[in-house]
């Protein structure tokens, strides 16, 4: 899957599922204080991830992934290294 897929995808299901407006989503946009996600929303976005890409995320791997940049990058590096 190319990064562009991913990113589409991440994309829509913020937009999509989390009603995140779209002009806040951009590469260096901060998940909490940029758009908005709060540990409620982290547990969603765990279900939908799983759902989507089709694997778990864990508290320890998602350490200093704080953008939506690194967000989509570590979603990339686990659909494309399994």
């Amino acid at each position: 899957m190319t990064k562009e897929e991913i990113e589409e995808r991440v994309r829509n299901f913020l937009i999509e599922e989390l009603e995140i407006e779209p002009q806040k989503i951009f590469p260096d946009a901060r998940l909490k204080d940029d758009m908005g996600i709060d540990s409620l929303d982290f547990v969603d976005i765990v279900v939908i991830v799983e759902k989507v890409f089709g694997f778990k995320i864990t508290p320890e791997e998602m350490e200093g992934v704080d953008t939506y940049d690194k967000f989509c990058a570590y979603i990339s590096t686990k659909v494309n290294n399994s």
